[in-house]
């Protein structure tokens, strides 16, 4: 099917206040046009939002200092996506670096125990005689797990960001800014954000000194790996974070894996971040065991942690090469099917750890909600759903108006606004994708399904050059909600070939200078027209070194 795209350009704001006197006038309006000003575009850790505004943060502090005196078993228990990893890692370093001498941590199997805190999860850690069980980035939805686990005596507090439903679990202590009537400002927080918000709170009830910043690292991979809003708050966590990891100050365990993607340490960003160290962290859980993951994050012997990230990038590459075949099938299938206003699609050979990815890819390709199931496991009657959603669609409201439509059709469902996972019964997907249709049907315009590449204008010819390049790349801490510089503008096309099958390279013209541009999966088999408008953005050219600079296209289409 014809996707709209449209390159629409920003309202253009005026840069206000002192700026850093090396920032070019192109990154001030780059800025000032996502609402920034001088002391807001580069935030830092003393802007942080208080963490006493969060509720329930006293009652959890108070769980954790009492199990700190009386030196209880606290049990940290991760998910498996790269936010609850990393947020495992933050608990369980952070408590122990805070006093906690008995600290534990496990993780549910994405196909044996599914999301979060179970009943059957629970049953498996009783072994372990946790006092204190501290749930990360999950269990606000957990209200069986967490009632499993009080009936066997355990105190148990909720840290999580994710929606919650219309009853709260019975644990002893939630914190979570998206839980009702809480008064934290902002709502972005990631799980291992919450994490360690709540260490900043129990360090100061605790009155210790504890270098809780060496935790940043992790808490910046998490961030931008789950692809939470980058808010003001989140770009001072995020931003000390990737300080710190350039200057080498990160643990082990991301040290191995930015030196196993080939990434550059010294100017690792939040790109580096989404495309490089967090699927390699997210594969483990998709396909494997999380625990793999998290020992790499624990880990402060860098033997060990380079043979777990080794491990991490085998079971990476084989989740590519899955995700490669899922792709292929799920593209064929769109012929097939009604994808006007949403994509639902599902195929007993995928694999439940790998439908997110094909789910967000069809999202991207379609501009459309898209929802990819896969069994839960070989054979199982029981279906497990994720679903990504474009700007207007909030997919977790729409899941609830399912729900309310068609009660008992889906057995647990739970996420926020642009990503939600689902599960039900095998013979109910055809009446739940025309239900989901529907309500898709209903609530998108053709505004709505409409793509605008939001652009920050034009580019003079004279601000075509690597200081730009450079400024934009390290000048920001871009990413979801406050996304990376992109412009606009017309030029010629004196050249062009195809690389790697679907690549396009160009040679571009413009005002006298040639410029270097390459557009990933841009060959449609159709011959360039001589002159073409081009969303794009401007990178340093590594390949060529020195002071080349490569235009990233993003869009393109005839003057």
């Amino acid at each position: 099917m014809s996707v709209t795209r449209r390159i629409v350009r920003r309202a253009a704001a005026q840069p206000a206040g002192e700026w850093p006197a090396h920032w070019p006038a192109v990154l001030r309006r780059v800025h000032a046009a996502r609402g920034s000003d001088a002391t807001t575009a580069m935030p830092r850790l003393a802007d942080l939002l208080p963490f006493h505004a969060l509720t329930g943060m006293d009652a959890a502090v108070e769980l954790l200092q009492a199990a700190i005196q009386r030196d209880a078993h606290v049990l940290v228990v991760g998910d498996f996506d790269c936010d609850g990893a990393t947020a495992c890692a933050v608990g369980v370093r952070g408590l122990r670096m805070l006093g906690a001498n008995r600290v534990s941590h496990a993780v549910p199997n994405r196909i044996a125990h599914g999301y979060g805190l179970t009943p059957g999860l629970v049953a498996e850690l009783a072994g372990l005689k946790p006092d204190l069980l501290v749930t990360v980035d999950h269990g606000i939805a957990c209200h069986a797990g967490i009632a499993a686990a009080k009936q066997l005596g355990w105190q148990v507090l909720v840290t999580d960001h994710h929606l919650p439903g219309p009853t709260l679990p019975p644990a002893d202590a939630i914190v979570n800014p998206n839980q009702p009537g809480d008064t934290f400002p902002s709502k972005a927080l990631a799980g291992v954000g919450v994490m360690f918000y709540v260490l900043l709170a129990l360090r100061a009830k605790l009155g210790v000194q504890a270098d809780l910043a060496s935790l940043l690292d992790l808490v910046a991979v998490g961030t931008v790996a789950d692809m939470v809003a980058l808010d003001a708050n989140n770009r001072a966590l995020v931003g000390a974070g990737l300080r710190r990891l350039r200057a080498g100050q990160a643990c082990a365990g991301l040290k191995a894996l930015i030196d196993v993607a080939g990434r550059r340490q010294d100017t690792l960003g939040t790109t580096d971040i989404g495309f490089a160290i967090g699927p390699r962290i997210n594969a483990a859980g998709r396909l494997e065991d999380m625990s793999i993951g998290i020992e790499c994050l624990l880990t402060d012997d860098a033997t060990q942690a380079r043979e777990l990230a080794a491990i991490l990038q085998g079971i990476n590459e084989e989740r590519r090469a899955l995700q490669a075949d899922m792709q292929d099938v799920a593209d064929a299938r769109l012929d097939g099917i009604d994808a006007t206003h949403a994509a639902c699609l599902f195929d007993p050979d995928w694999h439940p750890g790998v439908v997110g990815l094909v789910a967000s890819k069809l999202k991207e390709r379609l501009h459309r909600p898209a929802i990819a199931f896969a069994p839960a496991e070989p054979g199982s009657t029981v279906l497990r759903g994720s679903a990504r959603s474009i700007p207007g669609f909030h997919i977790r409201d729409a899941l609830a108006l399912v729900d309310a439509r068609h009660p008992g059709l889906i057995t647990r469902f739970g996420g926020h606004a642009m990503a939600a996972g689902l599960s039900l019964d095998r013979a109910a997907f055809p009446v739940f994708r025309e239900a989901f249709t529907q309500v898709a049907a209903a609530l998108l315009s053709a505004e709505l399904l409409t793509e605008d590449l939001r652009s920050d204008g034009s580019l003079q010819p004279e601000e075509l050059h690597i200081q730009t390049a450079l400024a934009l790349r390290d000048g920001g801490h871009w990413g979801q909600g406050y996304p990376e510089p992109l412009f606009d503008d017309a030029f010629e096309v004196l050249n062009w070939r195809v690389v790697g099958e679907r690549h396009l390279k160009l040679e571009l013209g413009l005002a006298g200078r040639r410029f270097n541009a390459i557009q990933f999966g841009g060959w449609d088999g159709k011959t360039p027209p001589p002159r073409i408008h081009l969303a794009y953005r401007i990178t340093p050219d590594d390949w060529r070194g020195d002071d080349a600079i490569q235009l990233v296209v993003v869009h393109r289409q005839a003057t």
